[in-house]
């Protein structure tokens, strides 16, 4: 029995590091409604917000805390200037 206590007391403190260590980076899958398409915000997604919210001398509201016309504002801005964008001119411009 002690043994078994042993094993699960260790066990119970692993999980407990792993479990409160967590990933560096926060990511979670967002959904633009205005686009119809799904963003990963991570580290570079917010890159591009804050660069959004200088450009607009806005005061910094987390995303998900940000009103709806703000988060319609921000995702025309972001599908502006979308790094993939030009991938996908440059597909469009192959079909032709």
């Amino acid at each position: 029995m002690r043994r078994f206590t042993a094993v699960l007391t260790s066990a119970l403190a692993l999980g407990a590091i792993v479990a409160s260590t967590g990933c560096a980076e926060h990511r979670y899958r967002t959904y633009d409604p205005y686009y119809n398409d799904y963003h990963t915000w991570n580290s570079g997604e917010d890159v591009y917000y804050r660069q959004w919210i200088g450009e607009r001398h806005y005061n910094y509201v987390d995303y998900k805390h940000q009103d709806k016309d703000h988060q319609k504002e921000y995702w025309k801005w972001r599908h502006d200037h979308d790094a993939h964008g030009d991938q996908k001119h440059d597909r469009d411009h192959d079909k032709h």
